[in-house]
């Protein structure tokens, strides 16, 4: 990667594909699940090394629990051996995941607990595993809580801002991504993050995802550093500095 490449601080994935990977290689869908943690690995390992902050990773949203149960039961399984590797040590990268985990089965909340808690203290990257997830949720549990503040009489109404919505969502410990990746060839967000990619730029391949390797990484920040983030300010304002 060219020293002078913007390194986007935040990347977002929708990890795609698996399944028609998996399906294209006369393979069941599970077999195109494992492949997508490789390459989930590689990826990470890969982020942290050219210098990423943040990554979240959308990995089971909340619409995924429709899908046939012994799907579900195997993709539980492949989360609990995925998170057991050296990947968050020999990286120094910390775990983090957002979600409805009352959903989740015990071994699963308890292994996301556990690597949380071990990785805490890493400081290179922070890897966050959308696991049981979807904006929709998300935001409906952030009005949630400012409803109860208000009604508890710590909140006021009028007083509510942008920065309380941030502060009461689950992903709230991270800044917003500055570039939303999708994979799997389908142009269209999923129900993932919507509140936070309001700015973020938007990168769709039809590589499925166990094929998007550290080239195709590569391929999304060039096409990241061909857009001039305005966040509303004229193009003369942005190359002013102002």
């Amino acid at each position: 990667m060219s020293q002078r490449m913007n390194i986007p601080e935040h990347i977002a994935i929708i990890m795609d594909g698996n399944g028609r990977w998996a399906e294209q290689h006369g393979k069941p869908r599970n077999y195109g699940h494992s492949a997508g943690v490789d390459s989930l690995r590689k990826i990470t390992a890969e982020c942290a090394r050219i210098g990423v902050k943040y990554l979240t990773v959308y990995a089971f949203s909340t619409e995924n629990w429709n899908r046939p149960a012994e799907e579900v039961r195997l993709l539980m399984e492949l989360v609990i051996s995925s998170l057991d590797n050296s990947l968050f040590d020999d990286n120094n990268i910390r775990f983090r995941c957002i979600g409805d985990r009352k959903r989740l089965p015990k071994d699963v909340q308890d292994t996301l607990l556990g690597l949380e808690e071990r990785t805490k203290e890493y400081k290179r990257m922070t890897i966050t595993v959308a696991l049981s997830y979807s904006s929709r949720w998300e935001l409906t549990d952030c009005m949630q809580k400012i409803a109860a503040q208000v009604e508890a009489g710590t909140l006021k109404a009028s007083d509510i801002t942008e920065q309380t919505i941030i502060d009461n969502m689950n992903s709230g410990f991270q800044p917003d991504p500055d570039l939303l990746i999708r994979t799997g060839g389908d142009i269209r967000i999923s129900n993932y993050m919507l509140w936070q990619i309001a700015y973020s730029e938007l990168y769709f391949t039809p590589i499925y995802w166990p094929d998007f390797n550290e080239d195709e990484l590569k391929k999304a920040i060039e096409y990241f550093n061909t857009k001039q983030r305005r966040f509303g300010k004229t193009e003369e304002q942005v190359e002013k500095g102002l």
